[in-house]
């Protein structure tokens, strides 16, 4: 009788621990909720972080994961269905290797790109044959634009990036851009332009703070208001592309970047501008219509 009570307790308590695993398993599930995956550009990256945050807040058990890693990255993993949504400061059309037809664009804001140097550079306005020959090379000293005697230090973004992509679209104009270090992130980018003498990159409105200097091209400031009507040439739509009409949770998060929550409050506040408040439109071949 000894040895069969001490089975039975043995019985009952592996069942209580297989009970107890499957409710923590369970209440694991619950917790985690209801979530989706959305990854590219790192210029479109800090309004959806916060706009799935702010989601998240509003709706207890959904969960939106953002991460970075540039168009390149966003379309190629939304066309291999491998995310729930790929951002993009490009359209699909112009990545290669990318079958645009299979994807839905969904344009949710517009972002200004502007040229940005170290603040010791001396330099406030460029044309854009200037610019365009500091980024081929054929300009390697700030003071033959009117700056300081400094060496011009080249930061690229990464391949892949579309914030580079629209740069050297508008800027460069087909020209071969000259080889430079590169860096994946548009924060790196910002801090080597920042605390190196005579470098000069390009990022987007929403990543320029106090420790660079913007410049004007062609005597044109870089404003919002200038990109609503196209005077500031270096901007880009952002692109968020689900493969195929987006469901569920996709779906009603892509409904939610329309709302006036975040088209009217939180891309103002950080740097982007609402569709809607663009007085031009602009194609994928770059021609430019006054909506009527």
């Amino acid at each position: 009788m000894g040895g069969l009570a001490v089975k039975k307790r043995i019985l009952l308590i592996v069942t209580l621990l297989l009970s107890l695993i499957t409710l923590t398993a369970c209440q694991s599930s619950a917790d985690r909720g209801e979530s989706i995956t959305i990854v590219g550009s790192s210029a479109l990256q800090p309004l959806v972080e916060a706009a799935g945050e702010q989601y998240g807040s509003e709706h207890l058990g959904k969960f939106i994961n953002v991460q970075g890693g540039g168009s390149g990255t966003g379309l190629s993993q939304i066309q291999e269905g491998a995310v729930a949504i790929g951002n993009s400061d490009v359209y699909a059309e112009e990545k290669r290797g990318i079958k645009a037809d299979q994807l839905v664009d969904h344009r949710v804001a517009v972002v200004g790109i502007t040229p940005v140097i170290n603040k010791k550079v001396g330099v406030t306005d460029l044309s854009f044959a200037q610019l365009k020959a500091i980024f081929t090379g054929q300009v390697t000293n700030w003071r033959e634009v009117g700056g300081h005697n400094l060496p011009i230090i080249l930061v690229n973004r990464a391949q892949g990036s579309g914030t580079r992509v629209t740069f050297e679209k508008w800027v460069l104009r087909g020209a071969q851009a000259k080889q430079a270090q590169e860096q994946e992130s548009t924060g790196m980018v910002r801090q080597i332009v920042a605390t190196t003498p005579g470098a000069i990159s390009y990022m987007a409105f929403s990543y320029v703070d106090k420790t660079v200097a913007t410049i004007n091209v062609a005597g044109v400031a870089p404003t919002e208001h200038n990109v609503t009507t196209n005077r500031w040439q270096i901007w880009s739509y952002e692109h968020m592309y689900t493969n195929g009409q987006p469901k569920g949770l996709t779906k009603d998060f892509i409904k939610y970047m329309y709302s006036d929550t975040i088209q009217e409050k939180m891309l103002p506040q950080l740097g982007y501008i609402p569709v809607g408040r663009m007085q031009i439109e602009r194609n994928l071949n770059g021609q430019v219509t006054v909506p009527k």
